[in-house]
């Protein structure tokens, strides 16, 4: 949601976000009032995750739990290949419920998305051109794009990427699980963010944030 539209609406709704109230009877006690507005100011909007054709349902879940754990704003899901995934509640400890998703025909109409959100794309990939996790900026507008647990990201999404990463390693197995690649890069670009002061401040405005806690109060009344 832009906070350049002075008139915002609700997703789902034609009622503007300024008019809503996020019901706090549906959550049963004001210290679950105060988690969920916590964690609804520390999402980071300008941080979004990439599964392209990822197969396992369980690598995804944890995937998740990761994405939610370090705040990523939105998920996005690129299926071609590969059946959509069926997430359980178990295995994603329901992070699939605090998660934004966006799902998408291709990479190509991914990438575009993302782009004219002035967002940089940063493929995982060992392709020459890559370079180590550690010495990207992940403080700014970013995906960070994982692939397939066997293939990785297929070659177009790694060529049309804007950059491409590695994660050093010095052992004799070269690469990592997915959901732990992926913890290990999201947690970076915590610790690049926290340093930057990032969650300190809710990176949404007021009426967005009033927007999410009205949705997410409702998330809270479902099952699990």
């Amino acid at each position: 949601m832009s906070r350049n539209n002075p008139n915002p609406r609700f997703a789902g709704t034609d009622t503007p976000v300024n008019e809503l109230e996020y019901d706090a009877s549906l959550m049963s006690t004001e210290r679950r009032v105060a988690r969920l507005r916590a964690a609804v100011e520390r999402r980071q909007p300008s941080l979004h995750l990439v599964l392209e054709d990822v197969h396992d349902p369980h690598n995804v879940s944890a995937v998740l739990r990761t994405c939610d754990a370090v705040g990523v704003g939105t998920v996005h899901m690129v299926y071609v290949t590969e059946e959509y995934p069926k997430l359980g509640k178990k295995s994603s400890a329901s992070a699939w419920k605090w998660t934004d998703f966006v799902r998408h025909e291709s990479i190509e109409e991914c990438y575009g998305w993302l782009r004219e959100r002035g967002v940089k794309v940063v493929a995982t990939d060992l392709a020459e051109r890559a370079v180590e996790l550690y010495s990207l900026d992940l403080a700014g507008p970013v995906a960070l794009v994982f692939g397939n647990e066997h293939r990785g990201v297929s070659p177009e999404a790694s060529r049309l990427a804007d950059a491409n990463l590695m994660i050093p390693m010095v052992g004799m197995v070269q690469s990592l699980n997915i959901s732990v690649a992926c913890a290990v890069t999201l947690y970076e670009a915590m610790r690049q963010r926290l340093a930057a002061g990032l969650y300190d401040a809710p990176q949404r405005s007021e009426v967005e944030v009033a927007a999410m806690l009205h949705d997410w109060s409702a998330r809270g009344r479902r099952q699990e």
